[in-house]
């Protein structure tokens, strides 16, 4: 599978995350069916229900629905808080090597 980048950035309406492929920019669904964290938006930079909506999204968007489920709070502890503010990139690649060491119980 060809990597892709998921993008973040703050506006004046809030947070906009994007998945970003072949010069195509689509919102990332936030996967409200799969865990109802918050569903008045995305954020990141710190350990809210927020970030570990966006988490889920991440996860479910790179790796499928089972793991995002399992590993989604992980994943907000150790990448989503850790985010800059205003904006950021994430690429597909960098996410399943996350969920690699992880499965595997390596350090991140």
């Amino acid at each position: 599978m060809p990597t892709y980048t998921i993008e973040g950035r703050r506006t004046r309406q809030g947070c906009v995350v994007d998945v970003v492929q072949d010069g195509q920019r689509v919102p990332i669904r936030r996967r409200l069916d799969l865990v109802s964290h918050s569903p008045t938006g995305l954020e990141w930079g710190y350990g809210g229900s927020g970030p570990a909506q966006l988490a889920l999204a991440i996860l479910a968007q790179v790796v499928g629905d089972v793991d995002a489920v399992a590993l989604h709070q992980d994943y907000k502890w150790d990448v989503v808080a850790a985010l800059p503010y205003q904006s950021w990139t994430i690429t597909s690649d960098q996410v399943q090597q996350w969920v690699a060491k992880r499965k595997t119980g390596g350090v991140q």
